[in-house]
């Protein structure tokens, strides 16, 4: 991803803006999963494949973590070593998803598609962060 690109998808020139709208933007949808996950991890459960005490967990996870990755994305220059661990657990999450869909999850069609969906979108918020830092970095 260059730098030009990085500045479209962020509407912005400036690294450090993209690196928190980035930021900003992986907190509001991770968080709108968790909560989903953690509000009606019965149908949601059912629809996907997916034990509901499991969604449960991860959606009030997932809500903590996006509360996180807003604070951060609220702060005027986000410190490097935290966007660093959102940019890891972001990859992780996405690695996870695909080998949990691999090894032991038996989903329905639908979590079929969601699940590596969902780990695509999060390994596309770790590439955008982690460019967007880079491009911090180079930023005199």
């Amino acid at each position: 991803m260059s730098q030009a690109l990085l500045a479209g998808l962020a509407r912005t020139s400036r690294p450090q803006s993209a690196v928190r709208r980035f930021l900003a933007l992986d907190a509001v949808v991770t968080g709108a999963n968790g909560i989903a996950y953690a509000v009606a991890p019965g149908p949601l459960g059912e629809f996907l494949g997916v034990d509901a005490d499991l969604l449960r967990i991860l959606g009030l996870l997932l809500a903590l973590y996006a509360a996180g990755v807003a604070g951060l994305a609220s702060r005027p220059r986000p410190p490097v070593l935290g966007v660093k661990l959102v940019v890891d657990i972001n990859v992780l999450w996405a690695v996870l998803s695909l080998v949990a869909l691999a090894v032991w999850l038996e989903p329905t069609t639908a979590g079929l598609v969601w699940t590596p969906l969902q780990a695509a979108t999060v390994a596309g918020f770790a590439l955008a962060q982690w460019v967007a830092l880079r491009a911090v970095a180079r930023t005199p």
